[in-house]
């Protein structure tokens, strides 16, 4: 059986996070494991064979930390080379027009009588609230509070489930910080009156991407410039902990004790390991579906970033002009490929069907849509989705009937998002500490501490930074404990810094 002290499952962001950590401290006996060929986790990046590249949902890179940003620089590099800075342009596809995001501060934008019940409904909640003397008890509550139930109707709630595949009212709102802007009543008033939009909300207003492999580039990257070879091992699937032993048990029947675990294992799994069904149903998630598609032409849609859609004629929330991040996204212009179908395969019908062997040039765009599952509130129709993405697409006027499609990608994550159910906090705080301090487990990362408001690439990542720093030295975890503080007014963590002293050549750097 081998033996570490320090053992880290999952590389994704938070365990490389750790990895890079101990590197970066001289810890030598330790192992990073995972169950993919490579590494990424949940930020990884796949290529279709007609060479368009897909995240697994719409990621971009924002930071809260010095410690990230270094890390991600050493391992990619500096400059327009590596790096494309984009100005967040995003809209709220409904009523049959672009609603400049964030929606609740842009409903001037909306049909006089839609501009008018948000109107209302916000002076209500304003009087409302001000009366209120308890803290609202669910995410539908807050959403009243704050935005009223003309702006809760029209956008909010059907937006939220098409997000989250559960009621709002199932959600706390403790979660929320600065993912979610609040209405100021008296500049929406204004912006109506004055026929204005503004979209300058958020931490991500401004953002980069790399310019080569996607997002699972900068991870396969840091993996292979910040973390040593020998210290990585992949396809090994781990499928059981006993805890009592420290040790890990893989589905090729081999053993890996442990001192210290920092686990990104889904925490539901993890706690029916370890016999605590009780608290494993408590806990809820959505699963993703990523559907990508691959198009020959020019985008049509300029310099939009990503897009939101509440109403029901597509059954995604989100898509992302992914071409628009970065030129090595899609295959060259003078790539050669066929037509596989036509956007629409009725008018494709009526044309007679299309010539599918002779191979054209570009030049080639491509959007990526992301589609929420729930078993209980929102199923999905494995065999159809990708269909109804599809047509999605042409009923919000993201692509035209008549447009040449070259390349479909299709994958689900049952593990998508991490829900803040209303029974959420109560599992952690009983859940996380009893894994630590009885079995010294460090359950850590979007899905092993499920706490979605930093669940973020950078947050993920300094979450396993932190963990180490815990295990090594018992030092307080401040993401994890204190995400209102992390995420306070977009402030950035100055304190812990990434260098690399000792460069590593891995061979496939």
């Amino acid at each position: 059986m081998e033996e570490y002290d320090i053992v880290i499952v999952g590389a994704g962001p938070t365990g490389l996070g750790a990895a890079s950590r101990l590197h970066q401290l001289g810890h030598t006996n330790w192992l990073l494991v995972d169950s993919a060929p490579e590494a990424g986790g949940l930020a990884c990046t796949d290529v279709t064979k007609e060479g368009f590249l897909f995240d697994m949902g719409g990621h971009v890179i924002f930071s809260h930390y010095d410690y990230f940003d270094q890390l991600i620089d050493a391992a990619v590099g500096t400059g327009k080379e590596h790096w494309a800075v984009h100005e967040r342009v995003s809209y709220v596809w409904m009523r049959d027009r672009w609603v400049p995001y964030p929606f609740q501060n842009n409903v001037s934008a909306l049909p006089v009588q839609d501009q008018i019940n948000c109107i209302t409904g916000l002076v209500d909640a304003k009087v409302n609230n001000a009366l209120a003397k308890n803290f609202p008890s669910n995410f539908d509550e807050w959403i009243m509070r704050v935005m009223g139930e003309g702006i809760a109707n029209i956008f909010m709630r059907p937006y939220n489930f098409k997000v989250w595949a559960v009621p709002t009212t199932y959600m706390q709102c403790s979660w929320l910080g600065e993912r979610v802007a609040t209405a100021n009543v008296n500049k929406v008033v204004e912006n109506v009156l004055r026929n204005k939009t503004e979209s300058s909300w958020g931490p991500n207003a401004v953002f980069r991407f790399p310019q080569h492999g996607g997002t699972g580039g900068i991870w396969k990257a840091v993996a292979n410039k910040c973390v040593p070879h020998e210290r990585q091992r992949y396809n090994v699937n781990v499928t059981n902990i006993d805890a009592a032993n420290h040790v890990l048990e893989t589905q090729n029947g081999k053993k890996i004790k442990y001192n210290k675990l920092l686990s990104t294992i889904p925490l539901d799994i993890t706690l029916r390991w370890l016999g605590k069904p009780e608290l494993a149903d408590r806990l809820h998630y959505s699963s993703s579906h990523i559907i990508g598609i691959g198009l020959r032409g020019v985008s049509p849609h300029d310099n939009k970033c990503w897009m939101y859609y509440p109403e029901d004629d597509c059954p995604f929330y989100r898509c992302t002009v992914f071409s628009h991040y970065a030129k090595a996204n899609v295959p060259a212009d003078d790539a050669m490929l066929p037509t596989l179908r036509l956007a629409s395969k009725a008018i494709q019908d009526q044309q007679g069907g299309i010539d599918t062997n002779t191979a054209k040039p570009g030049p080639y765009w491509s959007l990526m849509f992301e589609v929420s599952e729930s078993k209980k509130f929102k199923p999905v129709n494995l065999e159809t989705i990708v269909e109804e993405t599809i047509q999605g697409a042409i009923n919000t006027k993201m692509i035209a009937s008549t447009d040449e499609i070259v390349s479909i990608y299709y994958r689900r994550l049952e593990h998508g998002y991490p829900t803040p159910c209303l029974q959420r906090d109560p599992v952690l705080n009983e859940a996380l500490p009893w894994l630590k301090n009885t079995y010294d487990i460090w359950s850590r990362g979007r899905f092993g501490a499920y706490k979605y408001e930093v669940a973020n690439q950078d947050h993920s990542c300094c979450m396993g930074v932190e963990a180490v720093d815990s295990i090594l030295f018992g030092a307080k975890e401040f993401t994890l404990f204190y995400p209102s503080l992390t995420n306070e007014g977009g402030s950035k963590n100055t304190d812990m810094k990434y260098t690399l002293k000792n460069p590593i050549t891995n061979g496939n750097a």
